[in-house]
């Protein structure tokens, strides 16, 4: 958007009283019930676009982290032994709750992420999709025969749930990501532990635990914990009674989560940063690309983990996509989230967009150029397009977390496999060319968990793995990757005649 182009919108109402009210679900809720946390200060939720005050919050401190997983401790063997049709149950109203009040839901993502409507949709329509895919997980786990060195022994492998999960999620999609970590968690039968991100404790948390109170959950089996490492440290993670921990978020912190969880033998499902690289081959539907790309950087102004930071474009069409590409993207409206014409919201907080805007600053003092230079007014950060970054540039090998996005030139295949793989993340990727096939061979080559062809690399689906290779993370989630993730296998041996032992 250029300077001239003016900001979209003016604040409306706050969240009034419902199923999504503020006032009473942002609590914490442990061994099914709403409390207030007894630690020494508040965590203050506030909307990102007008900073108005949507909920104070009391942070959870150790004792109480330590009741929640206690918790859940105590409910994870009742709740497996009620078996798969007791827990479809449960999950099944779950749905229909989440459909029924789907207004409500989108509503306060508005609120509490700055999300845009159409966002906050598609994140609530892919959430259904989740419970219904958890709804499908209750039957699915089946024990296996395996054959025996002996002919009188049997071998039988069992998959149990692995019994309390500890999630700690992001506040970019924190409703979809935490419902796609506990929903097949407890149809599984595990019991949840999950700390929201402190941006969203509402969407990300108190929400879910208000589906699933109303869905008839017993309680202790699923517990919000709304806190901060500066209140309980590793407590989280460190706890003797989770025995996964699901983190959605930075690399940095990701690293730290899962030393922590290794020190004490536990296991990690970890997504985390990327840099994804959007590649225009020459003989790409320019147009077509032209929509991926501008979808692919800026949904949720661009702070998304699978954003296309980088757009890789053949020489031969570099000249007509950048046009068109940039015509694109002028015409962004950046402004109020709630406002149906606007595109991008604001970005979560006063520190993103300062940290972005010192960003592009330092773009610009390498000798990059702005073909697109937005603004930055409060948390409102404008689309900025920069091409002609040096080779060593910090910021080609980095995650952008916004609505900036870089141009990048390469001349045939091959060098585009080097650019799109050298940076440290591999999380998502895609290509655009007529031939397919071309690109699934290109696919193959960069080093990714995930890469689309002519489609955008902002994607997700409940049966596919998800995950990143590199400093993306590791571990999968989603269909029978989940499965892995939330249960453990034991062998039971039965000798139906006898060994014969040497002594």
């Amino acid at each position: 958007m250029s300077d001239s182009t003016p900001l979209a919108g003016a604040a409306a109402p706050g969240p009034g009283p419902g199923f999504a009210d503020f006032g009473r679900l942002a609590h914490q809720y442990i061994d099914g019930r709403w409390r207030t946390g007894t630690g020494s200060w508040d965590i203050i939720d506030f909307n990102p676009f007008n900073g108005e005050k949507l909920a104070a919050i009391t942070v959870a401190t150790v004792s109480e982290v330590d009741e929640a997983y206690r918790a859940a401790e105590r409910a994870q063997k009742p709740w497996a032994a009620a078996g798969p049709h007791a827990r479809r149950t449960v999950l099944e109203k779950a749905l229909r709750l989440t459909e029924e009040h789907a207004g409500e839901i989108v509503a306060a993502m508005c609120e509490e992420q700055g999300a845009i409507r159409s966002k906050a949709r598609h994140e609530v329509e892919l959430a259904c999709e989740f419970l219904r895919e958890a709804i499908r997980l209750t039957v699915r786990p089946e024990g296996v025969i395996v054959p025996a060195s002996q002919r009188s022994r049997e071998n039988r492998v069992y998959r149990l749930p692995a019994g309390v999960i500890g999630v700690i999620s992001p506040f970019n999609f924190p409703f979809l990501v935490a419902l796609k970590t506990v929903a097949p968690a407890l149809a599984l039968g595990n019991a949840v532990v999950v700390k929201p991100n402190q941006n969203t404790p509402v969407v990300g948390g108190g929400l879910i635990a208000r589906i699933f109170e109303e869905a008839g959950l017993p309680a202790g089996l699923l517990n919000i914990v709304v806190t901060d490492i500066a209140e309980i440290g590793d407590a989280l993670i460190a706890h003797p009674v989770p025995r996964v921990i699901s983190f959605s978020g930075s690399d940095r912190v990701g690293r730290h989560v899962g030393a922590v969880a290794a020190s004490h033998l536990k296991r990690t499902v970890l997504e985390l940063s990327g840099n994804s690289a959007l590649v225009v081959l020459a003989d790409a539907d320019l147009d077509y690309a032209v929509d991926a790309a501008v979808f692919s950087r800026f949904v949720y102004q661009g702070q998304v983990c699978m954003a296309a930071n980088r757009i890789l474009v053949d020489r031969a069409v570099e000249a007509e996509f950048t046009e068109r590409f940039t015509a694109r993207v002028r015409a962004l409206r950046t402004g109020d989230p709630r406002e149906p014409e606007t595109d991008l919201g604001p970005v979560i907080s006063d520190f993103q967009a300062d940290a972005l805007s010192a960003m592009v600053d330092r773009a610009l003092a390498e000798g990059a150029t702005a073909l697109v230079r937005g603004r930055t007014l409060g948390n409102l950060v404008e689309p900025t397009v920069l091409s002609g970054l040096p080779a060593d540039s910090p910021l080609l090998h980095q995650e952008i977390f916004g609505p900036v996005v870089l141009l990048v030139p390469f001349d045939g295949d091959e060098e585009a496999v080097r650019i799109a793989n050298d940076t440290p993340y591999g999380l998502s990727g895609a290509v655009h060319t007529a031939d397919a096939e071309r690109g699934v061979n290109f696919a193959h080559r960069v080093e990714t968990g995930m890469f689309h062809v002519n489609d955008s690399t902002v994607q997700d689906d409940p049966q596919v793995a998800f995950g990143g290779e590199k400093a993306s993370g590791f571990g999968r989630l989603n269909g029978e990757a989940t499965v892995e993730a939330f249960t453990t296998q034991k062998w039971i041996s039965v000798q139906h005649g006898r060994t014969d032992f040497p002594f």
